[in-house]
């Protein structure tokens, strides 16, 4: 097939590369403008156009998507059906009749569950058993076009988003090659709409730790707001990223959420709420590398009763 592939994070790879090792041929790469990172703010190419770069494929960055030079360049392509994973702009619906075949989506959740931007990460950090992934046909609507194929996996227990993320990608391209070769005999289901939960798009507040809460949900955070917006909090006025946590049961309740219980060796140790404490494995404190917690006690002075989470800002 002739096929416009539109993606962006590396989780979208897989899914190009396995469609090219399928024999399809990808007429066109779209993918998001380059942006500044590092400290040299020096612009970077996303992963999908490294990927592209390294195939001689055709790469189009443009700005907006909904302009008529946008629309008539989509429509050029002639393809029979475009495949977008994680491309990050709503498409218009000039883009969705252009194909023959219209345009599928490989979404990271069994839908209609977690709708929106951030399915991996809230799947996490709403302690699910279970995922997966979804083609579905893309319609105007935000996810919620008729679904194709599904394939369910489990959630480990001491996933990180990204770790799970890696594995929802994998799983999406053999998913998305299924789809492909079986085009014609796939028989569209409606999503149940009253069935949907959304996924909505992080925000940094999102990873401010609030100690009230028990040890588990925070420790859920830990994980599956990771690569961003990270779980952090502050420890005098300067923040502080936990990148690796363990939760436990405490038996006296005599300290404050955000308290620590215990800065001894390698145990840092912080109340939380509904009697249980937060054992933190891995930290980063502001303007330094992460580290292990031994290694937090020995260039900090902790002691039991300090607090985290003061001097919010």
């Amino acid at each position: 097939m002739r096929i416009v592939f539109m993606g962006t994070p590396e989780s979208a790879v897989p899914s190009v590369r396995r469609l090219i090792d399928d024999g399809h041929e990808i007429v066109a790469v779209w993918t998001q403008p380059d942006k500044p990172a590092g400290r040299g703010k020096k612009l970077h190419g996303s992963s999908v156009k490294q990927f592209a770069l390294e195939r001689d494929l055709t790469i189009h960055q443009p700005q907006k998507i909904k302009n008529d030079e946008a629309k008539e360049l989509f429509a050029s392509h002639n393809a029979d059906v475009a495949v977008v994973v994680a491309y990050g702009k709503i498409l218009p619906q000039e883009f969705l009749d252009a194909p023959r075949h219209g345009c599928l989506n490989v979404h990271f959740s069994l839908l209609p569950k977690y709708r929106g931007a951030a399915p991996v990460n809230w799947a996490v950090v709403n302690g699910e058993g279970q995922t997966g992934v979804t083609t579905m046909r893309i319609v105007q609507e935000l996810d919620a076009g008729p679904i194709l194929l599904q394939r369910a996996t489990k959630v480990e227990p001491d996933e990180t988003a990204p770790v799970l993320l890696g594995r929802l990608a994998e799983i999406g391209a053999d998913l998305i090659s299924e789809t492909i070769s079986n085009l014609d005999q796939i028989e569209p289901k409606p999503q149940i709409d009253s069935e949907a939960t959304f996924a909505p798009i992080l925000k940094r507040e999102d990873g401010l730790i609030d100690w009230s809460m028990d040890a588990f949900a925070i420790e859920r955070r830990v994980r599956g707001f990771q690569p961003w917006p990270t779980a952090h909090t502050t420890f005098r006025s300067h923040r502080l990223i936990i990148w690796a946590a363990a939760p436990e049961w405490i038996e006296q309740l005599q300290f404050a959420p955000g308290q620590i219980i215990e800065a001894n060796r390698d145990r840092v140790v912080v109340a939380c709420g509904d009697g249980t404490a937060l054992r933190l494995l891995e930290v980063q404190p502001q303007d330094s590398r992460r580290m292990s917690a031994r290694d937090f006690l020995n260039g900090t002075q902790l002691y039991a009763g300090a607090k985290f989470g003061e001097g919010l800002r």
